[in-house]
């Protein structure tokens, strides 16, 4: 394993390259920069890449000295369309678009995970893949890595696959966290049209309103959520955005509703779709007018695999020391695609403090505010934890 001064040889070339990517955030699954500076940062060392074909991301492997299995570390490299106000010095050079996540400290960690390695690549028990991910936010981008062949870039399957998010509130600065089971909820994404017939508001009788249906909807959903899930396993079901009509006497031929719905077990996500399309089709049916759902399974729940839980939040502890992680008590209903990974071989993801120091964590912006600011000392500490992971579970293996 690493320690924390193994890192500073080259964390200030770790921070830079974080505040490079800070500046020239990249959306989707296309990220030329991004994947220039990842390429330039790797030069160098002894790996084997290759870029992928419909999106730009790069795989790295790492050739132990010894014979054994392979390990998947992963960093995510996109942005947000968000626009920041987070005041820093290195801020967003790209009008609208923000590192609001900190994929920013994932991709420079991984490439300090990369370069910690290497350095004792004759000491290694077998191989690492290094996956650098466009598009986790929202476009899958885990999913199309792992059908271009990122979890046998080795040449075997990977055995075991690990990821790392750092936090802009709620952990402080350098602590981390994970659990066994359930750490974060699938996601899917709802889009509803209510189509009925046009009229004026005056005359509602000689219409097919489709708004008292719309809004009926909507509200009758939050029942039916909290009747269908149990209170153990919970969903969450929120509206965002709503749209019909474009003036107060005129009723509109059609309307829409968009919303998220988190779950956090296969059952429940099951359930909760079953329940939304039954009560959407009920009131339809009883209101007269059509509808059309459009229910889209962004990502599924993502599970850290017990085994893997366990060795990830000892390898942390005996790495950094007992005070510095914890077990987290509950899942967060926030979603990630690396659950892609995890429903394909067995693996674990942890969560690091990146709040300043000064800055209350109960009360920082969070994750995708445009005022979320994370500190550049974490990117060094997730370089040291991934590396550990990695050369510890090639250890175990090799034992």
């Amino acid at each position: 394993m690493f320690t924390s001064s193994d890192a500073l040889p080259f964390a200030e070339r770790l921070i830079s390259l974080r505040q490079a990517l800070h500046r020239e955030p990249e959306l989707g699954l296309d990220l030329p920069l991004t994947q220039a500076k990842v390429l330039a940062a790797l030069d160098g060392l002894p790996l084997e890449i290759t870029r992928g074909t419909s999106l730009t991301s790069v795989t790295a492997v790492l050739r132990g000295g010894r014979p054994g299995p392979a390990v998947l570390l992963r960093g995510d490299m996109d942005a947000l369309p968000v626009q920041e106000e987070s005041g820093i010095g290195y801020a967003s050079e790209i009008a609208g678009v923000m590192h609001a996540c900190g994929h920013d400290l994932h991709t420079a960690g991984l490439v300090g995970a990369a370069h910690l390695l290497a350095s004792r690549r004759d000491e290694l028990d077998g191989d690492v893949v290094f996956m650098f991910q466009p598009g986790e936010e929202g476009q899958r981008g885990a999913k199309i890595m792992i059908d271009e062949g990122v979890l046998d870039a080795a040449g075997s399957r990977v055995v075991a696959a690990y990821a790392l998010h750092v936090a802009a509130t709620a952990l402080p600065l350098g602590v981390f966290a994970t659990r066994a089971g359930t750490v974060l909820a699938a996601s899917d994404t709802v889009t509803v049209t209510v189509t009925g017939k046009g009229g004026h508001g005056s005359s509602p009788h000689l219409a097919v309103d489709p708004v008292p249906a719309l809004c009926e909807m909507v509200t009758t959903l939050q029942t039916m959520v909290t009747r269908t899930a149990d209170a153990w396993d919970p969903a969450v079901l929120s509206v965002g955005s709503i749209h019909a009509g474009s003036a107060n006497n005129v009723i509109p031929e059609s309307g829409t509703f968009q919303a998220t719905v988190r779950t956090f077990s296969a059952a429940t996500h099951t359930a909760i779709r079953a329940g939304f399309e039954r009560v959407v089709k009920g009131v339809a049916d009883a209101h007269g007018v059509q509808v059309e759902i459009d229910y889209q399974e962004n990502y599924p729940v993502t599970v850290n695999d017990a085994t893997e839980a366990d060795f990830m939040y000892r390898t942390v502890r005996d790495t950094f020391g007992e005070q510095r992680v914890f077990l987290a008590p509950r899942p967060l209903a926030g979603s990630e695609d690396f659950s892609f990974v995890l429903d394909e071989v067995p693996g674990a993801y942890l969560m690091l403090g990146a709040v300043p120091p000064g800055t209350d964590p109960a009360s920082a912006p969070m994750n995708h505010a445009p005022q979320a600011v994370f500190d550049d000392r974490a990117v060094p500490e997730a370089a040291v934890a991934l590396a550990s992971l990695a050369a510890a579970r090639l250890k175990q293996a090799a034992s």
